[in-house]
Order: structure tokens, then sequence, then C-alpha cells
């Protein structure tokens, strides 16, 4: 990982986890390992692969900030998207068919 990178859930799931098995954690990171733990469903190599799905996609493609957003929390639904692309600075906001191929690239992962 280098500076300004961004990671998944996923990987902060097993970085924490591989620290873990070396040391005991401090409080607040033990706490993120137990939220990563509860809320990410995907293997880190999964959620790669998705991210590099995401950033296939012409909207997507100059906003790493959203393929990580969008692999850490898989929406299923159109309002899922719109509530994840509402703070992120698109070119152009989504219309439904962006919407669309956004859910149908995450939906294999569900």
């Amino acid at each position: 990982m280098t500076d300004g990178q961004y990671v998944s859930l996923a990987e902060v799931r097993d970085m924490l986890t591989a620290e873990n098995e070396k040391r005991e954690l401090l409080p607040m990171q033990k706490y993120a390992l137990a939220q990563a733990t509860d809320v990410c469903h995907i293997t880190k190599e999964q959620a790669d692969e998705l991210i590099a799905k995401l950033l296939e996609l012409d909207f997507v493609k100059d906003n790493p900030a959203l393929a990580v957003k969008i692999a850490d929390i898989l929406p299923k639904y159109p309002v899922d998207v719109r509530a994840i692309c509402s703070k992120e600075r698109l070119v152009r906001p989504l219309d439904a068919e962006m919407i669309d191929q956004i859910l149908d690239t995450v939906a294999p992962y569900l």
C-alpha cells in the first residue's frame, strides 16, 4: 500500500487480522477489525476484482474512491447507488442506465 491509495474494507480486515496474529491490537484497532469482519462479506481478492471491474466503467474510471466505496457497501438497489454517489464529485449525474451497470457489476458478489 502506498500513501494516498484507497483500500477496501476486505483489505483492512485482512491487514488487521494479520497484525492481530503478531501482537495484541489497540482497542480502536480491535473495534475496526470487529466492524470490518461483521460488515465485509467478500474476500480481498473478490474486492480487488470488483474494484477493477468498476474502474472499467467510463463514468467510474477516474474515481477510485467511488469504486472502493461501492465494493465496500455492495449496493443492491438503485437508491443505494444514488446514496453512495451523492457525495462523490462526478463529471455528470448518474442516469438509470449507469446505475444498472453498477448493480449488474456488483450482483455476482452479493
